[in-house]
């Protein structure tokens, strides 16, 4: 009996030893990993700032074949870049003839015809950059 007490209080011991040394080994690696000194960004790899542009619509509601009068402004665009119309049909984004391009004070207004009739979602686009959607009821 006395044996056996002995051997459990070995073990105990040997477990505990085994767990501080994994314990003091890992938290040595992480402290060393955390001094690393992190990389400042430059020219290269420095981030643009995203582009956005708001959309507004002078009439919520028009006859079918009567144009539609779409204003906004855009941020972090610069001026000449062409903005397209789109209307999501079917669901999906499809371009209407109406096109325009950034003014020099980050404006714009573009006019399209809308021959569908129903409920049409509308959005300006210049590349990755796209307006949130405007909703025309065509009659």
């Amino acid at each position: 009996m006395h044996a056996t007490l002995r051997r459990r209080c070995v073990r105990t011991l040997a477990a505990g030893a085994l767990s501080a040394a994994l314990v003091s080994a890992g938290s040595a690696g992480a402290f060393a990993a955390g001094t690393a000194p992190m990389p400042e960004p430059n020219a290269t790899h420095s981030m643009k700032p995203m582009a956005k542009a708001s959309i507004t619509i002078d009439h919520t509601s028009v006859k079918a074949g009567k144009s539609v009068m779409l204003s906004g402004r855009t941020a972090n665009l610069a001026a000449a870049t062409t903005l397209t119309v789109q209307h999501l049909s079917n669901g999906k984004w499809t371009t209407l003839r109406g096109a325009t391009v950034v003014k020099k004070g980050n404006t714009f207004t573009v006019t399209t015809k809308l021959a569908a009739t129903g409920r049409q979602h509308l959005r300006v686009v210049s590349g990755p950059t796209r307006s949130k959607t405007v909703t025309v009821n065509v009659t």
